[in-house]
């Protein structure tokens, strides 16, 4: 499936991100970055020397076998790792789709390459393409869809470690995963900072949206540099928070559940390979992804997904869309009714709180209007 609400190759899942260009001053994520290479190289001499254990968990590689395994309560720290595919039904656009993707459709910006939108020094000159794409896509004109609120019920029953999502579209905030439960690892529209190394202001949501749709270009109120949603683009480094969390969940992790991503973005990507060899992995989506090249499996580059080799084990590959691989779970697990109630309940509550918003706006505007004008003088017979 293609990704949407992810930002481009470094957010997008279909063309590989470089690893961060320069440390961090943070030096957690300079450890981070070498412990992932010990990690890699402890894989590769552990794959091709045959050392290590692979226990098989699942009794059989299907969503029923997965689904059994949850109830056996064996299953207790679920990571999920998703893209863009999980906010598609939300009506948020992916980015590579033939005509109906994001960049099938900025020619209206006169952009020297679709990806220059995303690009951290074509934005310094020139903000406004960013800025008119942002205000159609901002968060919190779309809800949370059913695989949203299916994270939300695995944190509910306790079952779920961290989602690490590539999104920015915040949809797993509103449906109720707060930041602990989160690792937005391409960023996110919660927070702003002023571009300023020397100044680094933060606003919130309010502001940015203030901003953004009375059509101004944000700039600091401190310094009057431009101020930039904390997404990452091209030619940024990825939160430090991404490296430091995954070294300490990934070894934890009993069940990892990836939705709606292709799995060609690193380091993203490469997360799928940082859980034990005995740990169950479960894809939902539109197709496989994520799996080992053969040649590279020869040479002893492990952790791609195998879904249908002799030697499969622990990889299921439930094609569907998200909300409906949810739904089917769901049933399984003998959620399925709790789940759509819980989306029914949710969504009806958001469109009330729109409603109460819009005739709130709609209120102050009658007002100031009847206040600010005065009444036409009779004209005179």
């Amino acid at each position: 499936m293609s990704d949407a609400s992810e930002l481009p190759k470094s957010k997008e899942e279909e063309e590989v991100t470089p690893e961060p260009e320069e440390p961090s001053d943070d030096s957690s994520e300079e450890e981070a970055a070498g412990d992932t290479e010990m990690d890699f190289l402890r894989n590769l001499f552990s794959s091709t020397l045959g050392l290590g254990s692979a226990d098989k968990v699942l009794d059989e590689l299907t969503l029923d076998g997965v689904a059994r395994y949850i109830k056996s309560g064996k299953c207790k720290n679920i990571i999920c790792m998703v893209g863009a595919g999980i906010s598609t039904s939300a009506g948020i656009p992916d980015f590579r789709s033939p005509g109906t993707g994001l960049y099938a459709n900025l020619q209206k910006y006169n952009l020297p390459y679709p990806e220059a939108i995303f690009q951290i020094d074509y934005f310094k000159k020139h903000p406004e393409p960013f800025f008119a794409l942002a205000k159609e896509l901002y968060p919190g004109q779309f809800k949370p869809t059913i695989c949203h609120y299916f994270m939300k019920m695995l944190k509910d029953k306790g079952l779920l470690k961290r989602c690490y999502t590539q999104n920015i579209d915040t949809l797993e905030r509103v449906a109720g995963l707060e930041g602990d439960d989160l690792i937005e690892a391409h960023g996110t529209f919660y927070t702003s900072h002023c571009v300023s190394f020397c100044c680094r202001k933060e606003y919130n949501l309010d502001w940015m949206k203030e901003k953004i749709f009375s059509d101004d270009i944000p700039r600091c109120d401190k310094c009057s540099s431009l101020v930039k949603p904390d997404i990452v683009f091209f030619g940024e480094n990825l939160p430090v928070r991404f490296f430091t969390s995954m070294k300490m969940d990934f070894p934890r992790c009993d069940l990892l559940i990836v939705m709606g991503t292709s799995l060609q973005v690193q380091p993203f990507a490469g997360l799928v390979g940082r859980v034990s060899k005995s740990c169950p992995r479960l894809l939902i989506n539109m197709e496989k992804a994520g799996q080992a090249d053969p040649l590279f499996g020869l040479l002893g580059f492990g952790g791609g997904m195998d879904f249908d080799s002799d030697k499969a084990y622990r990889d299921v590959a439930h094609i569907s869309t998200c909300d409906d691989g949810c739904l089917a779970l769901a049933d399984l697990l003998g959620w399925k009714v709790e789940l759509e109630e819980l989306v029914k309940q949710e969504h009806a509550q958001i469109d009330s709180q729109d409603k109460k918003e819009k005739a709130g706006g709609k209120s102050e505007a009658a007002k100031s209007s009847s206040a600010s004008v005065a009444p036409e003088p009779k004209k005179e017979e």
